[in-house]
């Protein structure tokens, strides 16, 4: 697999509809400390919308990012897969998920789920699960183990 940002293609439909969710949930954000806002949005395997933001807290390990919120809301939901996952940061630089993010996509997603990387004026670019984590620990390792 290649190390490079997959292709670009003219946005869909369903990439619209995931950086409106990620955008309004980037807009609740609550990070009074790093005034970084992050939104995610996720397409689950029914096709419905879930979304998350960053959530901080004064005890720094104790926030949560935009990702795990989009996923819990999913799980809360009944869903268990990620079709596609959206993360809209600030700012210039690309904002990709977090290393501990990119585990926590890994457990409901499959090595060629598209992962969007959005800003203010949409899409930035898109990878895959796998070219943000090769070679990765999941789920099917513990199956193959036992």
């Amino acid at each position: 697999m290649s190390d490079t940002p997959a292709d670009l293609a003219e946005p869909a439909a369903q990439d619209t509809e995931l950086y409106a969710a990620a955008r309004s949930a980037r807009d609740r954000a609550h990070a009074p400390y790093s005034r970084f806002r992050v939104g995610a949005a996720l397409r689950d395997d029914t096709g419905a919308i879930h979304s998350g933001c960053n959530v901080e807290n004064a005890a720094y390990p104790v926030g949560t990012c935009a990702e795990a919120g989009a996923i819990a809301a999913m799980v809360a939901q009944g869903g268990r897969r990620i079709e596609a996952i959206l993360v809209l940061g600030e700012g210039s630089a690309l904002c990709t998920p977090c290393g501990a993010c990119r585990q926590r996509i890994r457990e409901f997603a499959r090595p060629e789920t598209p992962i969007l990387v959005a800003g203010a004026e949409g899409v930035r670019t898109r990878f895959t699960l796998e070219q943000l984590l090769p070679a990765s620990f999941g789920p099917e390792t513990l199956d193959a183990a036992g």
